[in-house]
């Protein structure tokens, strides 16, 4: 079996390589059902259950450095497409839809509710009926701010020490050190290293 990832074969290697996989492969149902197992079990955790957060974590995501913190409830499709950084904090309701690879970098804050999503479906009507469907990569700096309820959409890349605001619907990249608003989120102005606003 090949893996090439410019010669996919598997419907795995598809999603992972950018193209229409059938997301209903049995392998992929699978591993979704391993996460979705994952995360039930973190969510029922107490917030005094550190160690046995960390150990679900561990199983569950792709990589993740120090000190990171991820509050319940939290979902994803697949777990070990997440890459997260040092000192990542996810707040309540994270939702990352990993059918791509998400990365993380060190320091970066999400606030409540913040859904970034790799996966997106067709606009044409005929594949969705087949039920296909495409992923691509979501990449996030360090030290970035993403604010309350907002959604990074597929492919998107937010460069370091960038702040998106809350409610802000990313459907493009975000270049570093900028504050960025609105939907469609765009930039509004620079941010300066030491600025307290």
């Amino acid at each position: 079996m090949s893996t090439n990832p410019h010669n996919p074969v598997t419907e795995k290697q598809k999603m992972l390589a950018n193209q229409f996989y059938q997301h209903l492969d049995t392998e992929l149902t699978q591993e979704r059902d391993r996460a979705a197992e994952l995360t039930y079990d973190f969510n029922q955790t107490r917030e005094s259950d550190t160690q046995v957060r960390q150990a679900i974590l561990s199983k569950l995501l792709g990589a993740q450095g120090e000190a990171c913190e991820i509050k319940p409830p939290f979902r994803c499709d697949y777990g070990y497409n997440i890459e997260l950084g040092h000192r990542v904090f996810i707040n309540y309701g994270g939702i990352i839809l990993d059918c791509n690879r998400v990365v993380i970098g060190d320091d970066t804050l999400l606030a409540p509710g913040v859904q970034i999503s790799a996966a997106y479906h067709p606009t044409a009507y005929e594949p969705r009926r087949q039920k296909l469907e495409s992923a691509a990569p979501v990449i996030i700096g360090n030290n970035v701010w993403i604010g309350a309820g907002a959604i990074i959409c597929p492919g998107v890349r937010i460069g370091d020490n960038t702040t998106i605001g809350a409610g802000s619907v990313v459907t493009k990249d975000i270049p570093a050190q900028v504050l960025a608003v609105g939907n469609p989120c765009r930039v509004i102005r620079q941010l300066e290293p030491h600025s307290p606003s």
